[in-house]
């Protein structure tokens, strides 16, 4: 691997901060330096994996028209850093410890307020996939190099809290004549201060996260019995991760989501240092869906190497090769990609963006990007890839 030449630290003490050490240097490869944070349940270094995600009991006790069948790929640049205690704790290295390997299968989740951490580390970024509701949030990297800096940490926590803000709302008891109506930017303006509760005082964690995520409901004319319930998305973002749903069955892009910079390569991110808070700056859109839409949620490594019309090309085509019966064994028909197919997708999509990545001669959104502010760019951007993938169906569970 060719090694990185001297960069310039630019990144504030008081504000917003770079993804990453930003280099700017005159070489065939434009690369950036950066560590990468971690957790329980993540891939390995040079490892790309996908999941196919099962339907699991809504702990809300809502029955709603439409769900999500999910599948999640995950590529890591590095090996992801262990959380600090008390979030995992590590293995003792008293001499008073058994002489045995029993420890060896001590319980590796990580945890906060007695719970385990929902979703899943991926370097600095963190993933998460439901029934109802999907995320990809992507960690600073630069904080990875600093004293107390955990930014997988961060993206972990704010896509935990995140995810409990919006189960305990659906989960509230309501008078017969109040329905439940999504608040996604409410749910993360609790998970970020809940975050900085969790990592203040004798935790001290210092991180930064972008924040991107698509909650999965419907509308309807109430007024109406006979009227038919449609799927409706709810998307937020804060930063410059992306949501995009895409609609196979013509290889069109029905929605994205803008990405949000304070300059370049600095995006809106929530924590330390950072003047960003999710009432003030995320972005929250709705899309009318159909049923066999696919909404993607995806971390910058993904939207820095390919454009936008490649990732709609792969997704399109990668639905059409599982309904012609390849990506592996399905669990049921593959219609629209179902039963098994967004794993496949993810998967595809992540190799596709991980190619360019580790291309230094390639042409990528990035490099564009880079030398349009002036500085020297050349190939794709190495960095985490997440990638998750939701069709959208109608609920029959």
């Amino acid at each position: 691997m060719r090694r990185s030449s001297p960069s310039f630290l630019l990144a504030s003490t008081t504000g917003p901060t770079r993804r990453t050490v930003f280099s700017v240097r005159l070489t065939r490869w434009h690369r950036r330096p950066q560590h990468t944070g971690g957790g329980s349940r993540s891939p390995t270094t040079a490892e790309a994996s996908a999941r196919f995600t099962t339907p699991l009991p809504d702990p809300s006790g809502l029955k709603l028209p439409f769900r999500f069948e999910t599948g999640f790929a995950l590529f890591a640049k590095r090996a992801p850093r262990p959380f600090p205690p008390p979030f995992l704790s590590p293995p003792s290295g008293s001499f008073s410890d058994p002489l045995s390997t029993h420890h060896q299968s001590r319980d590796k989740r990580a945890f906060v307020d007695g719970e385990v951490i929902e979703g899943w580390t991926n370097g600095d970024d963190a993933v998460y996939a439901s029934d109802y509701f999907i995320c990809a949030n992507d960690g600073v990297g630069a904080w990875s190099a600093r004293p107390r800096g955990h930014a997988g940490l961060w993206s972990r926590l704010i896509l935990h809290f995140w995810v409990v803000a919006m189960q305990e709302d659906m989960s509230r008891p309501r008078p017969p004549d109040q329905s439940y109506h999504p608040d996604p930017i409410q749910y993360l303006q609790q998970a970020y201060e809940r975050t900085i509760d969790a990592t203040s005082g004798p935790n001290d964690c210092l991180g930064t996260t972008t924040a991107t995520g698509a909650q999965l409901f419907y509308k309807a004319d109430t007024s109406s019995p006979t009227s038919c319930a449609l799927p409706l998305l709810y998307v937020t973002n804060l930063g410059d991760s992306q949501v995009m749903v895409v609609r196979p069955e013509n290889q069109k892009m029905i929605y994205k989501s803008k990405e949000q910079w304070h300059w370049f390569d600095c995006p809106r991110q929530l924590g330390t240092n950072s003047p960003d808070t999710p009432t003030e700056n995320a972005v929250l859109d709705t899309i009318e869906l159909r049923e066999g839409d696919v909404v993607l949620a995806m971390s910058d490594g993904v939207i820095d190497n390919l454009w936008e019309h490649e990732i709609v090309e792969n997704v399109s085509k990668s639905v059409e090769r599982w309904e012609a019966g390849e990506g592996g064994q399905a669990s049921g028909p593959r219609k629209d990609g179902a039963n098994g197919g967004m794993a496949f997708v993810a998967q595809e999509l992540v190799n596709a963006a991980k190619q360019i990545a580790l291309d230094p001669f390639a042409e990528s959104p990035f490099m564009e990007h880079a030398i349009e502010e002036g500085l020297a760019s050349e190939g794709g951007k190495l960095d985490d890839i997440s990638v998750v993938a939701a069709l959208c169906r109608q609920n029959t569970t």
